[in-house]
């Protein structure tokens, strides 16, 4: 299987900016389709490639267990303090696809999502954050002591 490349989320992208600008696609139409091509990345670096790359960030960060028990509900908060946060995406670095959640942000709103997500062994969970159309991220490690993926 041919791993997708920046150029191919480049073409897709402006692809589908073509379809909007002649009205063929609403914008949430072409955003989910974009979207989905993330959510269907087998590698942390390929979902991260398809979203666009993100610079390391102080104002982003993660709460989720040092450890946890069960991975079938590992509980994961992200708050930003990044103004104008338009988005978050949870991604989980070792499971068979990565990104694992997307939320929008509505203006004016407070930049925070709690949600519980399943992991297959210890890994990295990384938080992106775009906030003023540029993507910023951090990183925790979680353990798991009993695999949620068939574990």
């Amino acid at each position: 299987m041919r791993h997708p490349t920046r150029r191919d989320a480049l073409q897709q992208g402006s692809a589908m900016a073509a379809l909007v600008a002649c009205g063929l696609v609403t914008a949430g139409q072409a955003r989910a389709a974009v979207d989905g091509a993330a959510f269907e990345a087998k590698t942390l670096a390929d979902a991260l490639k398809l979203l666009g790359g993100a610079a390391d960030s102080k104002d982003v960060s993660i709460t989720s267990p040092d450890i946890a028990e069960n991975g079938a509900v590992v509980p994961v908060s992200v708050t930003s303090k990044l103004p104008k946060t338009q988005e978050i995406y949870i991604l989980v670095e070792k499971n068979p696809q990565p990104l694992t959640a997307t939320f929008t942000i509505p203006e004016g709103t407070d930049a925070f999502v709690s949600t519980r997500v399943k992991m297959g062994q210890s890994t990295n969970v990384v938080a992106v954050v775009k906030a003023d159309g540029k993507l910023y991220s951090t990183t925790k490690e979680t353990k798991v002591t009993l695999g949620g993926c068939g574990g």
